[in-house]
């Protein structure tokens, strides 16, 4: 579960989901979803969910490592805190369209902690270096996401919402990615092996918490 300091970001999402549904409706139908399009949705947000939940956890790993480096500490805490946005975002979608959250989600939270601290151990370049090695993945994704929603005809204002969400998330996920890069993830130790490994676990732990 998270923590209550999580718990906080929920008034901010509550305002993000007002803002993007209004703006969201305004270009779409009110019909309602059809048989086909919630199997099209359960998948996307069960997994979805689960890559914030990993990614949650990732941070919470570096946090607790590189907690204390003044210079580093308040741009961990602020990709930290839109990430506990996103989360909250994709469990309040969770519940809105009944989908069945994955069934690993202790493994995702277990795994991104583990990934989180031990490339922080690493040095700070490490940890750099699985930010941007996470987030190259995850905007491949989510692009891929929005791809597939943008070929519906006639989105209702829920499909037209989980695309602005999927948008905004993209978007600041690809931040996260350029913060990294500009922070020296390119001069960690053994650079090139390490972002593979990474990416590769990414893409696995997507293709599982789809269908699992």
């Amino acid at each position: 579960m998270l923590s209550t300091k999580a718990t906080r970001a929920l008034p901010t999402v509550h305002r993000a989901y007002t803002q993007l549904y209004s703006t969201a409706a305004t270009a779409s139908s009110g019909r309602p979803l059809t048989a086909h399009e919630r199997e099209q949705l359960g998948p996307m947000i069960r997994v979805d969910q689960a890559g914030e939940v990993g990614a949650y956890y990732i941070y919470k790993g570096q946090m607790a490592v590189l907690g204390k480096d003044k210079q580093l500490r308040p741009l961990l805490q602020e990709m930290w805190d839109q990430e506990k946005e996103h989360l909250a975002l994709f469990n309040d979608l969770v519940g809105r369209h009944r989908v069945r959250p994955s069934l690993l989600r202790p493994v995702w939270e277990v795994a991104g902690f583990v990934v989180g601290a031990g490339t922080a151990l690493m040095g700070k370049e490490a940890a750099m270096a699985c930010t941007e090695a996470v987030e190259t993945v995850i905007g491949n994704h989510y692009n891929d996401q929005l791809r597939e929603l943008h070929q519906i005809k006639n989105p209702n204002d829920e499909l037209a919402y989980l695309s602005k969400t999927i948008a905004k998330c993209r978007d600041e996920e690809l931040e996260h990615h350029d913060i990294a890069v500009a922070h020296d993830a390119q001069r960690a130790p053994f650079h090139t092996a390490l972002s593979a490994v990474i990416k590769q676990g990414c893409k696995s732990a997507i293709w599982v918490a789809e269908r699992v």
